[in-house]
């Protein structure tokens, strides 16, 4: 490809979006620019601090419990205060409770304030996503959420390489750095994001539409199967943060030698995503789910064969290819699926099998590593990634069949994701080629 047609790539790629989304997007740039907490604290506890890799794994463990407790909250408190306040709120508190974690010395302490960091650091999530289908374009999510995508693994790449020689420094400066950088943001979304939660129209009201609960996104069977399969590829690339620096810490590699691997990750989601994207939006998403899931286990499984930097470095690009495609996908099927004024619900469910995936791979991460070592970890990675491409094949062959089915059944399409403003609640059954978030 010649740099002029790579150069009009890169511009249709980035135009016709709303200014309100490039805030967003800058805000996630400086948010992931600071990221250290969720990716250095096992080795904090490990390495700097001296605990056995079962302590470390409870401890990032209650991290993730923190996440599982405030996902359902804020995206109820996205929908019904709005995004903006949400997200404001979950930034503010986020800062506090990073820096208060650098100063933690007793175990119960550092257990109980990491319990914290994960609840606040994750009630942003579902504000974020709510807000950017607010904004954006149906027909323009794909791109949305890829170009998103893409800021969070540019800020992850940056801080991954300098948090690496940051850690062997000093691990409380990159506590205040992240906590910093997380206070950026959140004047950011005061000064320049306006409220995007849609208001329900006077005929909606006087058609008295019931409010969408979360007994409504448990009845939703088609989107609790897209969380599940979400449970599952979590699980798989969380190990990237949890199983991966344990290995390697059991393996005599410094902290420095993961983040210049763990940094290979962001580098080519920056290089490649947006070239990928291009083509995912032309793609067959079931196809494009199940062959995610088999590169993303079997990414994870070639680690039990790495042995050098740069062989856990080759292993780390394979599952990071299962990662530029399987997330942008799923993220816009998710969006997609989100009826309008449940966004915040339907997004907080979403964020939660993200967050119970985090609990659960530091524990399985650290059990099997002390009690059978790593090679068994990177096995079950593997079965995972099985399980998880045979799941999203039978999903996305009944959600097109159901698609296939109403538009030639009574002559209707219960709803579509078209370019006019979404006014029906219901559910969008179609699973187009969509994108994502992390």
């Amino acid at each position: 490809m010649s740099v002029a047609s790579l150069g009009r790539a890169a511009r249709e790629s980035v135009s016709g979006l709303p200014r309100e989304f490039w805030w967003l997007w800058t805000s996630t740039l400086v948010n992931r620019l600071g990221a250290f907490v969720a990716t250095f604290l096992t080795l904090y506890l490990t390495v700097d601090r001296g605990y056995s890799a079962s302590f470390a794994g409870l401890v990032v463990a209650l991290h993730g419990l923190g996440g599982v407790i405030s996902s359902l909250v804020a995206g109820v408190m996205t929908d019904r205060l709005g995004r903006r306040p949400t997200l404001m709120a979950a930034q503010a508190s986020t800062a506090f409770s990073v820096a208060l974690l650098g100063f933690m010395q007793h175990p119960a302490a550092i257990a109980a304030v990491a319990l914290l960091v994960g609840m606040t650091s994750n009630a942003s999530r579902p504000a974020v996503q709510a807000m950017m289908a607010d904004i954006v374009r149906p027909e323009d999510q794909v791109r949305a959420f890829a170009l998103n995508y893409w800021a969070i693994n540019l800020g992850f790449a940056v801080s991954a390489t300098a948090a690496g020689f940051v850690a062997e420094y000093s691990y409380l400066a990159g506590f205040l750095g992240e906590a910093a950088l997380t206070l950026v943001c959140a004047v950011l979304v005061y000064v320049k994001l306006p409220e995007s939660r849609p208001e329900r129209t006077a005929a909606q009201k006087a058609a008295a539409e019931p409010e969408i609960g979360l007994g409504t996104v448990l009845r939703d069977g088609r989107f609790m199967g897209v969380v599940g399969l979400s449970f599952l590829i979590s699980l798989i690339f969380m190990q990237g943060s949890f199983g991966l620096p344990l290995a390697m810490g059991r393996g005599g590699f410094s902290a420095g030698d993961y983040g210049l691997v763990i940094a290979a990750n962001g580098l080519l989601i920056v290089l490649l995503q947006i070239p990928v994207t291009r083509f995912i939006e032309k793609g067959e998403p079931q196809k494009l789910l199940v062959v995610s899931a088999l590169l993303a286990g079997y990414g994870f499984g070639l680690t039990a064969f790495a042995g050098s930097v740069w062989s856990l470095g080759l292993t780390v690009c394979v599952w990071t290819l299962a990662e530029i495609i399987n997330s942008p996908t799923q993220m816009g099927l998710v969006a997609r699926l989100s009826p309008l004024h449940g966004r915040g619900r339907y997004q907080g469910m979403y964020t939660m099998s993200w967050a119970v995936a985090s609990l659960l791979a530091p524990l399985m991460a650290g059990f099997m590593i002390d009690r059978w070592g790593a090679g068994w970890l990177w096995a079950s990675v593997a079965l995972l990634g099985t399980v998880a491409a045979l799941g999203y094949w039978l999903l996305m062959r009944n959600l097109a069949e159901t698609q296939t089915q109403t538009e030639t059944g009574a002559g209707s399409v219960v709803s579509a994701p078209a370019a006019a403003p979404a006014a029906a609640p219901a559910p969008v059954t179609a699973p187009a080629p969509a994108a994502v978030e992390a």
